[in-house]
């Protein structure tokens, strides 16, 4: 009977035990075929089609990153209706050029501090050092220049730049000194290795007054202060993909700067009457009954404008004129009217 129930024992270990195996074959079967299945879309997720690079290039830069949908309060609510992202913020890997005052130093220092302070320079302090963190985001990114100053000055070949503060004339204003000194070390504490992870890897960004065609296309991360931040979709815009290599500051940032471009007129436009209204001045007031000029033809008045020489004589016939006691008409015809008009 003790014989029976040892078998019998030890029976039901060798059937668990094979049981077991199975379950462990079957979970490493498994494990292996959701992997195989899984691999091509990782793959995809790792690759981003020429194509569609392209396409989201085109559509963040020249004057297709300048169209709106909407500006004030409607863009306000466009804006706050496109749910931001929930997927977790990578923060960006540091950045760190190497002290001294070499020329590439003080170049880059002089070309993110002006970033800071006319994209956020009275913003909240996170809200200026995640501007910095865009541009160096950018020179990071297959999709923009590999340098501080490339990035802040880039325009893609069109008269649209980058940052509207190179266009805009905004640095042509003499700045805020302390707001100036508080970008540069922004400026500085970013090229020193500073992160500002509230951003990630987010390459874009606007005011929140305004809602770009472009924002649906990329993902929304984050909103400091007035603006809002978006990074590339996909594994485009995740930590992995920046990997472009700082090639030093090869430009003088006052060469970067571009020349004052003004829009040629519509079509519809006579181009002959936009430059007499563009250097027409401002307007000249004017009397309810007045003909449209500074001197009334239709009252007989004329214009004489004596030659430098004459002037002394000019003005001695008006003094004697104005001197000269006025002789009534006689038989009722008019008395001769003349005016001498000088400038």
């Amino acid at each position: 009977m003790s014989w029976l129930h040892a078998h019998r024992h030890d029976f039901a270990v060798r059937r668990w035990a094979i049981m077991l195996v199975a379950l462990i074959a079957a979970a490493s079967l498994f494990a292996i075929g959701a992997t195989s299945l899984l691999r091509p879309s990782i793959a995809r997720a790792e690759m981003v089609a020429p194509e569609r690079a392209a396409a989201l290039v085109a559509a963040t830069s020249g004057d297709q990153a300048t169209q709106v949908q909407a500006m004030g309060a409607k863009a306000e609510l466009i804006n706050a209706a496109m749910p931001f992202s929930a997927a977790p913020i990578q923060a960006a890997r540091a950045f760190i050029l190497p002290a001294g005052e070499t020329l590439d130093q003080r170049r880059a220092v002089l070309c993110l501090t002006q970033a800071v302070y006319y994209e956020a320079g009275f913003e909240p302090i996170d809200g200026r050092r995640a501007v910095a963190q865009v541009v160096l985001n950018r020179m990071r990114h297959p999709a923009f220049p590999k340098s501080v100053c490339g990035v802040v000055y880039q325009r893609n070949a069109t008269p649209v730049c980058q940052f509207s503060f190179v266009c805009d004339g905004s640095l042509d204003r003499r700045p805020e000194a302390a707001a100036w000194k508080v970008a540069e070390a922004v400026a500085r504490a970013a090229l020193a290795g500073h992160v500002e992870q509230s951003v990630g890897s987010a390459t874009h960004y606007h005011a929140d007054y305004v809602a770009p065609r472009w924002a649906p296309l990329l993902t929304k991360i984050t909103k400091l202060g007035a603006h809002i931040f978006y990074r590339w979709p996909g594994a485009w815009g995740q930590v992995a993909a920046f990997n472009g290599r700082y090639i030093g500051e090869p430009r003088d940032p006052l060469s970067l700067r571009p020349a004052m471009w003004v829009k040629p007129p519509s079509s519809a436009i006579d181009p002959d009457a936009a430059a007499v209204a563009l250097n027409a001045g401002p307007p000249i007031a004017r009397a309810a009954n007045d003909v449209g000029g500074l001197l009334d033809t239709s009252k007989g008045w004329t214009l004489n404008i004596p030659l430098p020489g004459e002037a002394g004589a000019a003005s001695k016939a008006i003094a004697e004129q104005q001197a000269r006691p006025v002789i009534a008409p006689q038989n009722g015809a008019p008395a001769a009217t003349r005016v001498i008009a000088s400038r």
